[in-house]
């Protein structure tokens, strides 16, 4: 069976880790698609799609 999952079960420094991603994902976020729209390569596109899904899974509260 799944364990369920706390955050509260994590140790102090990386709760503290996971609050400043979640701030600064959306930030990135905005700057990797102006980059991609700017100069699109194929790691321009797949980071974006990456930190996307990261952003969802913040979101989400599934990280």
């Amino acid at each position: 069976m799944r364990r369920r999952y706390n955050p509260y079960s994590l140790p102090p420094w990386l709760r503290k880790s996971r609050g400043v991603l979640g701030q600064f994902i959306i930030p990135f976020c905005i700057f990797q698609g102006v980059r991609t729209l700017l100069f699109p390569t194929a790691f321009d596109v797949l980071f974006l799609i990456a930190l996307i899904l990261i952003a969802f899974a913040f979101k989400l509260d599934l990280i």
